[in-house]
């Protein structure tokens, strides 16, 4: 793009600079890095150094991914989250979520949520399964619901089962009664569980941010969630959640247990301030700033790629 436009300015999405050491690759003890990997992510690196080398800026969605990026192209590194529609999402006390086998769900049960786009051990499924059956008989009147697709969006498939969902099952069976897989749900479907979860779970490998946590936290919900970057950055402990070590099966059930029992409604509504700091606007606006675009002259450009009369020509 640099040869074809050379005085045009490039700017560089930098969301993750592979590391063998340190980050996600070598986190997790049940799956060690080879050499052969650790060879796999150096070689991947290739492309994201041409890009930063000819970029005239980059932008990082937080301060924990920008520092993993060579310190030699730090200095031209923004970080801005892009941001998430917080406008539609909020607590809704009467919220209700009817389930695929005919049972409603409603807020002020003792429901924990779990979501990811697909379940795999990046997004610590396979620890959260783990806890299931023991949290399941400590807490005989809770129900969990599970948001997921059963692909590989990070890491890689099971090798003795068809996919995590069905292996870590067969590994830690609960009741279908209690323990709800929605599979890949429409949108609202997905905002009605956020919103009638007592307490929701988010686990993650040293990794990419979900936008999950984020619009979980902008649903008021109560979470709990992984000791781990970059939620240090959005998670103070105790004050808008709660952080427990990724592998401390023990630590996760106690925090899920106390927050069933004690609702917390001061650390929800700061997880909800902590969400508006992450909305689209603020994310657009460091994006407008980063292109050198007015807020006026956006509003303008958005508003006519919208118009009939610019579609047709």
């Amino acid at each position: 793009m640099k040869d074809l436009f050379p005085n045009a300015r490039l700017i560089h999405y930098c969301e993750f600079f592979y590391h063998g050491r340190g980050a996600d690759a070598d986190f997790d003890p049940e799956f060690p890095l080879s050499l052969d990997g650790a060879a796999r992510l150096r070689a991947r690196n290739a492309l994201h150094l041409l890009n930063l080398e000819n970029a005239d800026a980059g932008i990082c969605p937080t301060h924990w991914q920008h520092s993993l990026h060579p310190a030699a192209y730090r200095d031209k590194l923004h970080v801005a989250h892009e941001g998430i529609r917080t406008e539609l999402l909020g607590p809704d006390p009467a919220a209700e979520l009817t389930l695929p086998n005919g049972r409603t769900l409603r807020a002020g049960q003792k429901i924990v949520t779990y979501v990811a786009r697909n379940l795999e051990p990046y997004r610590g499924f396979h620890v959260f399964m783990r806890a299931l059956p023991e949290l399941l008989r400590a807490e005989p009147d809770c129900q969990v619901v599970i948001v997921g697709g059963d692909g590989v969006s990070y890491g890689s498939a099971p090798t003795d089962a068809a996919h995590w969902r069905e292996k870590l099952l067969r590994e830690n069976p609960v009741a279908p009664d209690r323990v709800h897989f929605l599979g890949k749900v429409p949108y609202e479907v997905y905002r009605k569980a956020l919103q009638v979860s007592a307490v929701h779970v988010y686990l993650t490998y040293p990794f990419v941010l979900s936008w999950s946590l984020l619009e979980a936290m902008a649903s008021g919900c109560r979470i709990v969630a992984s000791d781990t970057a970059p939620l240090r950055e959005v998670i103070r402990d105790g004050v808008n959640g709660n952080l427990v070590d990724f592998f401390d099966r023990e630590a996760l059930i106690e925090k899920i247990r106390e927050a069933l029992r004690e609702d917390e409604p001061e650390m929800r509504r700061q997880a909800r301030r902590t969400a508006e700091r992450y909305s689209v606007e603020q994310g657009l606006d460091a994006y407008r700033n980063l292109l050198g675009i007015a807020a006026s002259d956006a509003a303008d450009r958005v508003a006519a790629l919208e118009s009939d009369a610019w579609l047709r020509q």
